[in-house]
This record gives C-alpha cells, sequence and structure tokens, in this order.
C-alpha cells in the first residue's frame, strides 16, 4: 500500500512540473502543401499554413526555382484555423528535378507535409522538417518514403497532443499494477485504432468541436477518479479502468482522424499510410508513458515521502485545466 501512494505522489508531482505549460498549450499543427497537376507542365496549388489567431499566420512561405512560372495571381484567404492560398504555376518538363523550398521552416518547431499528384495517377509524399526545409521532386514515388513520412507524423501528432497525454498520464496516476496498466493501454489503444481508421477510411462522420469537447470531459471525469480514490472512495476507473480506457479512447481516436483528415491520405497507398500513422501513434503514446515512468523511478528517490497536500495540488489542476478545454471548445461550437 505504502508503495502505490508513494507512485501516486510521485506521478503527482511529475504532472505539476508539467502543467504550467498546458492552460496556453496548443497542438503543434503541420502546414500543408498540395500540388495537383492539372494539364502537361500544370499545376495547381494548396498551401495551407497554421493560422495564429483571426488575422495572422506562421511565417512560412513557398519558394520554387525560377523555372517554374506563375500563370495566375496567388488568391489569399482565411478557412478555419489555417491561412490558404492557392495559385497555379508551369514548368516546361514537369516539376520533376526542380527544388521547392519552405522559407521560415527552419525557425520553426512545425512540419509540412506535401503531397504532389501527378495527372498520370502517380503520388508522391514528403515531409519537410526544420532541418530539411528544401525537397527536389522525384521522378517516381516510394512507398518507403510513404511509410516513414505517416510514421513519423503519428509520433509528432501524439507527442504534441497534450489532452491526449494528459488523459494517459491520468490513467497512469490511477491504475496501480503493471498488469492492470499494460491492460488499460491495450484497451485505449485497440479503442482509438478502430475510430481512427473507420473515420479516416470516410465509414463515420462525427464533427469536430463536440469530439474535442468530450476529449476534454474525459480528462475531467478521470481527474474527479483521482480524488474520488485518494478519499477512500474509488471509482469506475480505480476498479475497471479499462473499460474507462476503452470508452474514451474510441473517443480520443476521433480526435486523431481529425488531424488526419487535415492533411489528408495518399490515394494510391491509404492502407500503407493509415497503418504507419497509426504505429507512429502507438510508439508516441509508448514513448510518453516510458518517460514517465523513468521520471517517477528518479522521483522517488529523491520525493519517498511527500507532503500530503502533493496529491490535492496536481489533481485539481488538472482537472481544471481540462475543464477549461471543455468550455473553451464549446465555444467554438458557434465560432
Amino acid at each position: 500500500m505504502a508503495h502505490r501512494v508513494s507512485k501516486l505522489r510521485v506521478l503527482l508531482l511529475i504532472a505539476v512540473a508539467w502543467l504550467p505549460m498546458l492552460a496556453d498549450a496548443h497542438e503543434m499543427r503541420p502546414g500543408y502543401l498540395e500540388i495537383r497537376e492539372t494539364a502537361v507542365d500544370t499545376y495547381d496549388v494548396l498551401w495551407k499554413v497554421p493560422a495564429q489567431g483571426d488575422d495572422m499566420r506562421m511565417g512560412l512561405y513557398l519558394q520554387f526555382d525560377e523555372d517554374v512560372k506563375a500563370l495566375m495571381e496567388p488568391v489569399d484567404g482565411f478557412a478555419g484555423s489555417a491561412h490558404i492560398q492557392r495559385m497555379r504555376i508551369q514548368r516546361d518538363g514537369g516539376l520533376t528535378g526542380s527544388t521547392v523550398r519552405i522559407n521560415g521552416l527552419a525557425a520553426t518547431l512545425t512540419d509540412v507535409l506535401l503531397r504532389l499528384e501527378r495527372i498520370d495517377g502517380t503520388e508522391i509524399t514528403h515531409r519537410f522538417t526544420p532541418d530539411n526545409p528544401n525537397y527536389v521532386f522525384e521522378a517516381e514515388p516510394g512507398r518507403g518514403q510513404v511509410a516513414w513520412t505517416y510514421f513519423a507524423l503519428g509520433v509528432e501528432h501524439i507527442l504534441s497532443g497534450v489532452d491526449h497525454l494528459l488523459f494517459v498520464l491520468a490513467l497512469l496516476i490511477v491504475v496501480a499494477g503493471w498488469r492492470r496498466l499494460v491492460g488499460t493501454v491495450t484497451a485505449f489503444t485497440v479503442a482509438h485504432s478502430i475510430t481512427l481508421a473507420l473515420a479516416a477510411l470516410g465509414f463515420i462522420h462525427v464533427p469536430g468541436p463536440p469530439v474535442e469537447a468530450i476529449i476534454a470531459l474525459s480528462i475531467v471525469f478521470v481527474a474527479a477518479e483521482i480524488i474520488r480514490g485518494r478519499q477512500g472512495n474509488p471509482g469506475l476507473t480505480a476498479s475497471l479502468p479499462w473499460i474507462v480506457a476503452f470508452t474514451f479512447g474510441l473517443l480520443h481516436g476521433f480526435g486523431f482522424a481529425g488531424a488526419l483528415s487535415e492533411i489528408g491520405l495518399p490515394q494510391s497507398s491509404i492502407p500503407l499510410a493509415l497503418f504507419t500513422f497509426n504505429v507512429g501513434v502507438e510508439i508516441g503514446q509508448l514513448m510518453f508513458i516510458a518517460a514517465v515512468l523513468s521520471l517517477y523511478s528518479i522521483g522517488k528517490r529523491f520525493y519517498p515521502t511527500p507532503a500530503e497536500w502533493a496529491w490535492r495540488v496536481p489533481s485539481y489542476a488538472i482537472g481544471g485545466v481540462a475543464a477549461f478545454w471543455v468550455f473553451e471548445r464549446i465555444v467554438r461550437f458557434w465560432a
């Protein structure tokens, strides 16, 4: 029993150290560049940059080689949480061998996903990063490139999705014992894998704002379960954690699918892209769990018997941040 209490307190202290950045934290949304060949050597370009407010955008700008001609003036506007720019370009002999650059990307922490759809039906997918903001268009698409791109996007999405991670952290605090923890994480994984696949393939469509609000509400629920358990009245999460994890995992899967829908799936490699994205999400989740448990192991040496109030602050902080998100996301219903 003492070991369980010590584990709880150390994990809660970890939560306290982590929470200050969450109140105004937002998921790092990638940029999106779609280039579609509409006629021989002619391409329509869709350039989507994450917005920062109603009339501001991130400072990311496209630069093609000098022999790429603009056939129309770019058309700009804001749509939802992104700045959209459309243009039409032309290059003799096609884009193969030419270079596109994302100026300003090196100064950010975000990525950009490129999808090139050729008139013959082939596609190329590429992921720009701050360390590699240039890309030379290839002649043939590679399945390995698609797999790696979507795997990396999956890892990035879960590790930057603070609401998903906060839910997992709350489960780690409630659940005691390795077997129960493994069963709980497995239930969460199975559930969000199901809804991610169904939503990404178009079998189910759920509006994004309600899903995001309920995801935040799921964190409030588990935070309340932490407090109930500490007061000697353990709830459903403590007794049947896999049921709670599976139920809310279905909702979190819709959240993952919403992020995936913003960047799209390559039509020629949908199963591969969906599978590797989901694998990336799971790997990122396991990385987070391993990091938390490692910090717990280290912290246990320095805080073997924290003060009694140590469990109260992070429990209410987790619930408070999540409650703020609930109201913030409900307001978006009418935005």
